[in-house]
């Protein structure tokens, strides 16, 4: 498996959102095409269409969790269970790791939603937002988890 933080990180700091960068890091390991999974993931940035609600790294991570991982059957109890479980986990590793997995308050925002329009990604930009890094964090946690499971 290539280095997916560093595929994730060169995709957001070329305008993707958190979750597209994420999701579309994976989606080679998923048998996924990349503009397939760009526009699945598309809703998911800025904590859900800039809701600031759970954080778009995390969701992307989800999502390649959810692919790679699922269930289909709605009454595998067993693979249910087994999959919220990997879930939560991987929410508590990113959470220990940054605080929290809620976009706002992972950027230290008020309460409700954020305005529809995206901030043009200047060099200010990432200066003042984590999000480079929290997209590194949610990839190297999905990688992780990922070389966890072949052993």
């Amino acid at each position: 498996m290539e280095n997916k933080t560093l595929l994730a990180e060169q995709l957001f700091t070329q305008g993707y959102n958190c979750s597209q960068s994420i999701f579309a890091a994976f989606s080679d390991e998923l048998n996924l095409d990349k503009e397939t999974a760009l526009k699945l993931a598309s809703s998911f940035g800025g904590g859900m269409g800039r809701l600031r609600e759970v954080c778009g790294a995390v969701s992307g991570m989800f999502m390649v969790a959810g692919l790679k991982y699922g269930y289909s059957d709605p009454n595998d109890y067993a693979a249910k269970a087994d999959h919220y479980k990997r879930i939560q986990l991987l929410a508590q590793r990113f959470k220990e790791e940054n605080g929290s997995i809620i976009c706002r308050e992972l950027l230290g925002l008020q309460n409700g939603p954020d305005t529809p329009i995206p901030e043009i990604r200047t060099s200010g930009y990432y200066k003042k937002r984590p999000c480079v890094e929290l997209v590194k964090s949610a990839a190297k946690i999905m990688e992780e988890y990922m070389e966890e499971d072949k052993l």
